[in-house]
C-alpha cells in the first residue's frame, strides 16, 4: 500500500522565521460543577502563541451556541484571528464534563462535538492564502472520519513541517490514528507516560532514549521531544543527539498541572521559529510550563504573565 505521505530519507526541515502557524482540532470547554473554563490543547497553543507576538490561525468549529460565541468574543478579545472557526447549526460546541468523585477528578469527553466536523473543503480555503511554517495538529480531533479527513486535506496542501502533540485522551485514539499521525509528522511531542503507551502499541526497546530513536526510524521523523513532568524534558534527532534539561524553577505552590504541555509546545514552537539552540528552547519551554503550574487552568488571566518571559527572551 502506497503510504500516504512520502519523505526522502535525507531532509534538512526549513521553518521561515516570518511564517504562521497554523493548529488544527479542538476547542472546548472543561465544564466543572461551579464553572466552564475554555480549552483543548490547539485552543490553548494558540492563545499561547498569540501572547507572544506571533499570529497563529486555528483551524476548528464551535456549536452555533451560547458557548461557541463565548469562544470567538474570546479569541477576538486576545487579537486572535477567528477566520479559521467553522459553524455548526447541528452539532454543539465541544466540552468535557468534569465530574468531582473522592476528592478527585472524573473527565467525561463527550461524543459528536462539533470539533469532529471540521469541513475538509472550508478548512483548506482558509489555509491556501497562508503559507505556514509550522502545522500543528494533535490526535483527539481525529476521533470522527470528517475531521480525520479535514486534517488530511490539510496535511497533503502544505511542505510546512508538521507538529505533533500527542495527548493520549482514553478511548479516543488507536495505533492506527497514531501511526497515520506519526508518519505525518516530522516533530512529535509527547510525555514519557505517552512514551511508554506508544512503546507498548508499536514493540518499541525499553530504554526511552531508544524508543524514540526507534519511532525516528520507523516513521522517518526529524525529532521527538519528551517531557518528564518534574524531570525536565529532552529531545532527540534523527542523528542520535540527545540534548537534555532540566525542569524549571520549583514553585512555591503547586497549584495545578492543567495545560502545562501546551505551554510547553507553545515555546518550543517559538524556539523553532526564533531559531534558538535546542538547549535553550528546552530550558524555555520547561521554565515556562512550570510556571503555569503555579495558576489555576491553562491561561493566564492578564497579559502581564507573559511579560517576564518576552523581555528575557528578546535578549
Amino acid at each position: 500500500m502506497t503510504p500516504l505521505f512520502q519523505r526522502g530519507g535525507e531532509r534538512t526541515l526549513n521553518i521561515s522565521q516570518n511564517g504562521r502557524v497554523v493548529l488544527f482540532g479542538e476547542i472546548l470547554a472543561d465544564v466543572f460543577p461551579d464553572r466552564s473554563v475554555l480549552g483543548g490543547a490547539p485552543f490553548n497553543v494558540a492563545r499561547h502563541l498569540k501572547a507572544f507576538g506571533r499570529n497563529p490561525v486555528l483551524l476548528t468549529r464551535v456549536g452555533d451556541d451560547e458557548l461557541g460565541r463565548n469562544v470567538l468574543a474570546t479569541m477576538k478579545r486576545s487579537g486572535m484571528a477567528t477566520g479559521g472557526v467553522q459553524s455548526d447549526k447541528i452539532h454543539p460546541t465541544g466540552q468535557v464534563k468534569v465530574h468531582l468523585e473522592n476528592g478527585g477528578h472524573h473527565f467525561e469527553i463527550l461524543p459528536a462535538q462539533a470539533y469532529d466536523f471540521i469541513n475538509p473543503a472550508v478548512a483548506r480555503m482558509v489555509r491556501l492564502p497562508l503559507t505556514p511554517a509550522l502545522v500543528y495538529f494533535g490526535t483527539l480531533a481525529q476521533r470522527h472520519d470528517t475531521s480525520r479527513r479535514a486534517l488530511t486535506t490539510l496535511l497533503r496542501s502544505t511542505a510546512a513541517a508538521k507538529f505533533l502533540d500527542i495527548n493520549l485522551r482514553a478511548p479516543w485514539y488507536d495505533k492506527n490514528t497514531l501511526s497515520f499521525s506519526l508518519q505525518a509528522s516530522d516533530i512529535v511531542k509527547l510525555n514519557n507516560e505517552e512514551l511508554a503507551v506508544l512503546a507498548e502499541l508499536f514493540g518499541l526497546p525499553k530504554e526511552p532514549h531508544r524508543q524514540a530513536g526507534e519511532l525516528i526510524s520507523r516513521f522517518n521523523l526529524d525529532q521527538v521531544v519528551v517531557t518528564c513532568g518534574a524531570e525536565g524534558a529532552w529531545q532527540i534527532n534523527r542523528a542520535g543527539k540527545v540534548v537534555e534539561a532540566a525542569a524549571g524553577k520549583q514553585l512555591a505552590a503547586l497549584v495545578d498541572t492543567v495545560g502545562a504541555g501546551d505551554g510547553f509546545a507553545a515555546v518550543y514552537m517559538l524556539g523553532l521559529l526564533r531559531r534558538w539552540p535546542v538547549a535553550k528552547t528546552l530550558e524555555r519551554a520547561n521554565t515556562f510550563a512550570a510556571a503555569l503550574c503555579g495558576i489555576r487552568g491553562a491561561i493566564p488571566d492578564t497579559a502581564e504573565f507573559y511579560e517576564p518571559y518576552i523581555r528575557e527572551w528578546a535578549k
